[in-house]
C-alpha cells in the first residue's frame, strides 16, 4: 500500500530549498525522499533523520561527521552528499539521486549472474571502497542493499552511514552494528574494524553473485554469526559445478576468517579480482549459471542488524527493519526495538544463544556508566580492542616521545585508566613514539628485508638501497647504513642501506664458444647463465655464442645472470657481379652488400679494372665473408 500521502514531509520544502515530492525508502534511522533541489533546479535525494533520534545531541553530531566523511570521497562510484542541514525538528542531507534499482533487486529476480556480470558489479563497488579505504574510512556495512545499479548501468555504493575511521571501534552503544550475513568474524567476535571487514563483506557479495545463495544461512541471526566465526565459506563451485577455480580463489582470500589472511585493503582485493578475471576465457566468463539457489535467504538475514548481550531487566533484541522499497539513495539504517519478549520462553532463548555464540559475540548495550581499563603499556592494537570490549570508542591517537614507553605502546589516556565515564564514551589514547633519539643497530649480514624491520623495530625508517661488490657478505645481505652502526638520530630518521651484490666475477669472453662450454665456464664463476629465446645470424657458427649481455673483462657480482644468444650462422646474402667496374667501385659495392673486400693486382699493372671475383655474380655468399676481386693485367 503506498503511504506516501500519509507523510507529513510530501509537499513540503525543507530549509527553504528542498521540494519533497515522494518518499523512496524507510529505515531505522532516516527516511528518504525524492526531493527538488528549486535553487539548482535539480532532482536529489533527501535523507531526513528520524526526528526522535534528531533530539540525541551525540546522535546528529555523528551523523553529520559520518556525511562529511562520505562528501569527502568524491568518487564516481559513490553516491556523491551535497549539502547538509536542519528545518526545525528536522536534520538532513541531500544527496545524490540515482534511478535505478539494488544489487538486491537483481539478484531476487535473476538469481546467480554470470561471472562476467558478477565482476562487471564488482569492480566498481571495490574502486569506490578502496577510494573510502585509502581516505581512511571504512563502510562496514558493505551488501546487495547498499550497491546501486542505475538505468544508465553505473555502479554506486550507498549507505555509508556506518562509516567509521580506520582502526576505530565498531560501537553502537556497545553493540555489532551490521548485516549478520556479511559481518567478518572479528566484527562479531571484538568488534574492531577495518578495511578487511569490507573486504570480506565484498567476498560474501561475490560468491551471492555466483551462485544466487549466501554461504552461511540458518532460521536466525544467532545462527548464521556462529556459522561466520566457525566455518570458512564454501568455494562457488560447490553450489555451482563448473565455475572457474580462479573465482574460487578469489572468494577464499577475500573471505579468510583470518583477517590477516585477507588482501589489506578494497584496492588490493581489485587487483586481485582483475587476475581472476584475466585468468578466465570468454566462454567462461559467459556461462549461464543455474538457477536453483536464486532468492535463498532468511528476511532476518538481509537486515542491518544490533545483537546485543542480554543485561538483567533489559533483554532485547534489535533489527533494523529492512526497506520496504528499494533504495535509490543512501539510506542508513539504524536500531529499532522489537517488542520485549518476556518470561522463561525468553530465559531459555538467551541461554540457547550463549550456547551457539559463546560469549564473544554479545555486547553491553545499556549505556550506563562504565569504567575505563588500564591500557598503559599495552600495544595500540590491544588498546583498541579492550576499549571495544569496554564499549568504548577511541576518539584519537596522539603520539609522543617518552623514555619510559616503548615505541608503539600506550603512555597516556584521557580519560585516565580507572575513570568513570558512559558506556558508549570516548578515549584519546597517547601512544609512544620512544625515545627522542635512537641507536641505529648493527644490520650487517641481515638480508635486506630483516635489515629493514630491524631498523623499523628500532624506530627508523628503511631509506635508499644501495648495492656494492663484497667479498665477506653473502649477495642480497646488508653491508652498512648510513648513518652507521651505533649512531644517534631522531625517531623516523631515513637510514640508507647498502647491500652487497656478492664478490666480484670477472667475465670472460665466451663468443663462437659451443653453448654448452660457455655455460659451463660461466657457471664455474658463480654466474648464472640464461639463453635468449631467439637465435641470431652472426659470423659464428651455428650453435655456438652470437653475443653475451655482459661485455667480457667487465665485473659481475657472484649469483648474476649473463643471457647467452645463439648463433643461426651467418646470413647467405647475393653477391652484386663488379666484373668490369672500377677498383673503387667494385669495392664500395661489395662493402655495402655486406662483403669483406681484398683486391688481387697483377705485378705489373696499370689498370684498375675487375678482371674476375672469387664469388661469381649472383651467387650467394654468407654475410661478413671475403670477396677477392682481381684486377685486369695490361
Amino acid at each position: 500500500m503506498d503511504t506516501t500521502l500519509d507523510d507529513p514531509l510530501v509537499g513540503r520544502s525543507l530549509d527553504g530549498r528542498y521540494r519533497i515530492d515522494a518518499r523512496i525508502a524507510v529505515g531505522g534511522m532516516a527516511t528518504v525522499y525524492r526531493a527538488l533541489d528549486t535553487r539548482l533546479d535539480r532532482v536529489l535525494a533527501l535523507k531526513v533523520m528520524h526526528p526522535d533520534l534528531a533530539a540525541d545531541a551525540a546522535f546528529v553530531d555523528r551523523f553529520i561527521r559520518e556525511a562529511k566523511s562520505v562528501a569527502r570521497l568524491a568518487h564516481p562510484n559513490v553516491v556523491a552528499v551535497f549539502d547538509q542541514g536542519t528545518d526545525g525538528p528536522y536534520v538532513f542531507l541531500a544527496m545524490e539521486y540515482v534511478p535505478g534499482c539494488t544489487l538486491r533487486d537483481v539478484l531476487r529476480e535473476r538469481g546467480a549472474l554470470q561471472p562476467r556480470a558478477a565482476l562487471d558489479i564488482l569492480e566498481p563497488v571495490l574502486a569506490a571502497l578502496g577510494a573510502a579505504h585509502r581516505a581512511g574510512f571504512v563502510h562496514r556495512d558493505m551488501k546487495p542493499e547498499n550497491v546501486l545499479i542505475g538505468d544508465d548501468g553505473r555502479v554506486k555504493v550507498a549507505d555509508f552511514g556506518l562509516v567509521r575511521a580506520v582502526g576505530s571501534a565498531t560501537n553502537t552503544t556497545g553493540a555489532v552494528l551490521g548485516t549478520v550475513s556479511y559481518l567478518a568474524p572479528e566484527q562479531i567476535e571484538n568488534g574492531t574494524t577495518d578495511p578487511r571487514v569490507d573486504v570480506y563483506a565484498c567476498g560474501v557479495v561475490l560468491y551471492e553473485m555466483l551462485t544466487g545463495g549466501k554461504p552461511h544461512s540458518g532460521d536466525t541471526p544467532a545462527q548464521v554469526l556462529y556459522r561466520h566465526l566457525n566455518e570458512d565459506v564454501p568455494p562457488p563451485s560447490a553450489a555451482v559445478p563448473g565455475l572457474p577455480a580462479a573465482l574460487d580463489e578469489a572468494v577464499a582470500s577475500a573471505t579468510a576468517r583470518s583477517a590477516d589472511l585477507r588482501p589489506y585493503d578494497a584496492v588490493a582485493l581489485l587487483q586481485l579480482v582483475r587476475e581472476a578475471r584475466a585468468a578466465l576465457t570468454d566462454a567462461q566468463l559467459d556461462a549461464v549459471p543455474p538457477q536453483a539457489r536464486a532468492g535463498e535467504r532468511s528476511a532476518s538475514e538481509d537486515r542491518t542488524s544490533v545483537v546485543p548481550r542480554p543485561v538483567a531487566g533489559r533483554e532485547s533484541v534489535h533489527h533494523t527493519a529492512r526497506f520496504e522499497h528499494p533504495p535509490v539513495a543512501d539510506p542508513a539504517p539504524a536500531p529499532r526495538r522489537r517488542p520485549r519478549p518476556r518470561g522463561p520462553l525468553f530465559a531459555a532463548l538467551g541461554a540457547l544463544l550463549v550456547v551457539l555464540l559463546g560469549t564473544g559475540v554479545w555486547y553491553v548495550s545499556s549505556g550506563q556508566f562504565t569504567r575505563v581499563p588500564n591500557l598503559l603499556g599495552k600495544t595500540q592494537e590491544d588498546a583498541q580492542q579492550r576499549l571495544a570490549a569496554a564499549g568504548l570508542d577511541v576518539e584519537g591517537v596522539r603520539r609522543e616521545f617518552s623514555d619510559s614507553y616503548e615505541r608503539g605502546t600506550v603512555m597516556a589516556t584521557d580519560p585516565a585508566g580507572g575513570a568513570r565515564i558512559r558506556g558508549n564514551g570516548s578515549v584519546v589514547l597517547t601512544v609512544s613514539r620512544g625515545p627522542k633519539v635512537v641507536t641505529v643497530p648493527t644490520v650487517k649480514g641481515m638480508p635486506l628485508a630483516q635489515a629493514r624491520k630491524a631498523l623499523a623495530k628500532a624506530g627508523l625508517a628503511p631509506g635508499v638501497v644501495t648495492q656494492e661488490f663484497s667479498r665477506d657478505v653473502a649477495r642480497g645481505a646488508a653491508i652498512s647504513t648510513d648513518p652507521g652502526a651505533g649512531e644517534q638520530r631522531a625517531p623516523d630518521t631515513a637510514v640508507a642501506i647498502v647491500v652487497s651484490k656478492g664478490a666480484p666475477v670477472p667475465v670472460p669472453t665466451v663468443v663462437g664458444e659451443p653453448l654448452d662450454r660457455a655455460r659451463t665456464t660461466l657457471e664455474a664463476l658463480g654466474l648464472v647463465v640464461q639463453v635468449a629465446p631467439e637465435q641470431t645470424n652472426s659470423p659464428q657458427p651455428a650453435g655456438a655464442v652470437a653475443n653475451q649481455s655482459v661485455a667480457a673483462g667487465t665485473q659481475a657480482g657472484t649469483g648474476d645472470t649473463i643471457v647467452l644468444t645463439v648463433s643461426k650462422g651467418p646470413r647467405m646474402v647475393p653477391v652484386p657481379n663488379v666484373v668490369g667496374q672500377d677498383q673503387d667501385d667494385a669495392k664500395r659495392a661489395l662493402e655495402a652488400a655486406g662483403f669483406k673486400v681484398k683486391v688481387d693486382r697483377p705485378l705489373i699493372s696499370f689498370s684498375h679494372e675487375v678482371a674476375e671475383q672469387s664469388v661469381k655474380g649472383g651467387e650467394s655468399a654468407p654475410e661478413g665473408s671475403t670477396i677477392t676481386i682481381r684486377i685486369k693485367a695490361l
